[in-house]
């Protein structure tokens, strides 16, 4: 079992950082590198705040469910024959196997092992040759519950069962989403990208909330977007990164025959991001999933107009896939190894108070928000 951090070494993992992006350093190379510090962002972060799960159409219909895993653990989302979403552990009362995987359609839950039989709402109805067992009733039995919330054509699960409601944390996020994305509940899902990044979560994290480094790691981007209009806003648990579309031709992917031209994007505390890119009605969800205190999974989901991408959206794949992600995930690896050394401890934040893209101020409220986790922590 890996121990935590001390009393002493929570104290120390806050030095250098102030509240004043203008005045302040990063967060420390422990954080990314330490398994301590691994730990505690699963505990601490992961398992206490809301997780992108899916598309609310992968459980639209009674029966309907997903099986994943958050912070290590199975859950499974459910949609009851009252049309109520529900989530569980995805594990078994009797001997702890999981009861669903992957997704599909189901009118209950068996586990596949003994086949105790479960309704949609979790409440244990069968187990085999049990009739002779003293005080057991399979009434007193139900699946343990996590909290689930449907929000913005998502689903997100949250392990802590006394979290506040992710809409009640997110102030405007759900009015700018419906604003830029009107339509994003009838967008239905058309392709998944996954990748196996050699770095920290914290580390995606930070590359993905600044554009400071676009001119120079990204140029092809810098022509999709009219970076003299990226704008980066900062909001409680969540950022909006800002731009029109490119006015000329751009060396990414074509736009022509863009029915939206803006770029419009949002993170969402702590590991969700939206985007809406240049080109027909859309929503990308990358989804940056924790795997070691240096490796991460992400998964980038494509919700589109229709099942099939067009011939513009299959050159933005491509250009995401071959292009962007190779840049960036290099980016990050190099930071990961860079942090590793005894060369880098921590370093300066840049900010511009006018909230411009190539600004890290939305780098410096993530690190904020994993320093308050930490506190909570450490209390």
């Amino acid at each position: 079992m890996t121990l935590l951090p001390s009393k002493d070494e929570f104290a120390a993992i806050k030095e250098g950082y102030s509240p004043n992006p203008s005045r302040s350093l990063s967060l420390k190379s422990d954080a990314y590198t330490d398994p301590r510090w691994y730990q505690v962002d699963l505990e601490a972060i992961i398992a206490r705040t809301w997780q992108w799960v899916c598309h609310v159409e992968k459980v639209r219909k009674p029966g309907d469910y997903i099986a994943v895993e958050i912070a290590g653990r199975p859950i499974a989302v459910v949609r009851d024959r009252e049309g109520v979403l529900r989530a569980f552990y995805n594990v078994c009362k009797h001997r702890a196997h999981a009861l669903l995987s992957g997704e599909g359609n189901s009118n209950k839950i068996m586990c596949p092992y003994h086949a105790w039989t479960y309704r949609l709402d979790g409440q244990l109805v069968r187990a085999p040759h049990t009739e002779t067992l003293e005080d057991f009733q399979t009434k007193d039995i139900c699946l343990d519950r996590v909290q689930v919330e449907e929000f913005c054509g998502f689903v997100y699960v949250n392990l802590n069962p006394s979290a506040p409601s992710l809409a009640s944390q997110t102030g405007d996020l759900a009015t700018e989403i419906k604003h830029w994305a009107p339509d994003i509940d009838t967008l239905t899902f058309a392709h998944r990208l996954t990748y196996d990044i050699k770095s920290n979560w914290k580390n995606v994290v930070d590359n993905f909330l600044e554009c400071y480094h676009c001119p120079t790691a990204h140029k092809d981007f810098c022509t999709l977007v009219d970076m003299s209009t990226y704008k980066v806003t900062t909001h409680g648990i969540y950022s909006s990164h800002m731009a029109d579309a490119g006015k000329s031709a751009n060396s990414a992917y074509d736009v022509s025959n863009a029915t939206v031209r803006t770029h419009a994007v949002w993170w969402l505390w702590p590991n969700t991001c939206l985007m809406r890119y240049p080109g027909r009605s859309s929503m990308i969800v990358l989804n940056i999933i924790p795997a070691g205190p240096d490796r991460t999974f992400e998964t980038y989901d494509f919700f589109l107009e229709s099942k099939e991408p067009d011939e513009g959206e299959l050159q933005s794949i491509k250009y995401l896939d071959e292009v962007l992600q190779v840049e960036d995930i290099n980016i990050v690896e190099s930071v990961q190894k860079g942090m590793n050394t005894p060369a880098f401890t921590q370093g300066r934040i840049v900010n511009d108070p006018n909230g411009s893209g190539q600004s890290e101020h939305a780098v410096h409220h993530f690190h904020g928000l994993v320093l308050d986790a930490y506190g909570r922590c450490a209390a």
